[in-house]
């Protein structure tokens, strides 16, 4: 389903700078921080939203007791205060791209967000432009080395998953959005490592880019948005095999 992209998404991050590790980490504390005032829980089980993100968090290797100092952090009522705003749009060569944030002041995001999109060749649209080419879904990847397929899809399956996807050195666990949190939980009781786990947005078919221009553009679009402060995710549906 979303093969085409998520893995070597997975890939190109894996190298990422310690600096560029720590701006990571500051997105998912906001993130934390938002699905508790959202929740109005800090704890997990009272607050599905918050137990995608941990989950999520520890996918990117957040350590716990930083987890547990944004948990206390965020409920304390003098937190701090994040919108949360989608905007849409077509990237070089009619590439869909979806950019979520969270952020304390909508326009200079907007403002910033359009401005990457002019710069690298694309356009900023309406909303709804683009979204409705996706599906949301719950996407939890494993990396496949030492693991049989076999067992993994009857542990996933078991756990509530809708379905397996192999890659070359991967298994993407595909769940509805709803049942992500459960079969995180249910397959981390199992051993299982994530490479990334969460509630993404997931294209229903994929735009190749033919030119080396426009695939020099896509990444840098993709760069400039993922580096910026307020950007929490990106989704595009760019067929990078």
């Amino acid at each position: 389903m979303s093969g085409h992209s998520k893995w070597a998404n997975i890939q190109r991050k894996k190298g990422k700078t310690d600096a560029e590790r720590a701006k990571l980490f500051t997105k998912i504390s906001r993130e934390m921080i938002v699905a508790v005032k959202s929740g109005g829980s800090a704890n997990p089980l009272e607050n599905s939203r918050l137990k995608d993100v941990i989950a999520k968090a520890k996918a990117a290797n957040v350590p716990n007791d930083n987890i547990k100092r944004i948990l206390d952090k965020a409920s304390a009522s003098d937190s701090d205060s994040y919108e949360a705003n989608v905007y849409e749009g077509y990237g070089p060569g009619g590439v869909a791209v979806i950019v979520e944030t969270l952020t304390d002041n909508r326009n200079r995001t907007a403002s910033e967000i359009r401005h990457y999109f002019d710069k690298y060749g694309g356009n900023m649209g309406a909303a709804g432009c683009v979204s409705w080419s996706f599906d949301r879904k719950g996407i939890i990847v494993i990396e496949s080395e030492g693991l049989n397929e076999d067992e993994v899809m009857m542990d996933a399956l078991e756990a509530g998953a809708e379905d397996l996807n192999v890659e070359d050195e991967a298994f993407e666990i595909v769940t509805a959005p709803e049942k992500c949190g459960d079969v995180i939980s249910a397959l981390e009781a199992k051993g299982y490592v994530f490479a990334s786990a969460g509630v993404e947005m997931v294209p229903q078919n994929y735009t190749k880019l033919t030119t080396e221009e426009a695939i020099r553009n896509m990444e840098k679009l993709i760069d400039a948005l993922e580096e910026n402060d307020d950007v929490q995710n990106v989704y595009h549906n760019w067929d990078q095999e």
